[in-house]
């Protein structure tokens, strides 16, 4: 069974054992487990159903597999014939998440 899900902003169509990277969940921990209540569509085909703009009573469970920070992303800053230069690095903090279950 497939379902597209809205978490943070975004939008992934899932189906049960696909393992997703996320920005991080605040307050969570490896091996706790997650509800996301915005389904948008589940089923496949003819069977599938539509929210306007959620479907009632639909959820997905998910189990963090661990909490990371991505690649280094390198920010660097230059105005040409001025001398400036800056060099900055980010990394952000990411989820991966396992789909256990799509219920609705």
């Amino acid at each position: 069974m497939k379902a597209t899900i809205k978490t943070q902003g975004r939008q992934f169509t899932v189906t049960e054992g696909d393992v997703l990277k996320l920005n991080s969940f605040p307050g969570t921990e490896k091996g706790d487990t997650i509800d996301i209540n915005e389904v948008l569509m589940i089923g496949e085909g003819a069977d599938a159903r539509f929210g306007s703009p959620l479907v009632e009573g639909a959820s997905v469970k998910a189990t963090i597999l661990e909490n990371k920070k991505d690649k280094k992303v390198v920010v660097f800053k230059k105005k040409r014939r001025q001398g400036y230069k800056r060099r900055r690095g980010h990394r952000q903090h990411l989820s991966v998440i396992k789909i256990e279950s799509i219920n609705g």
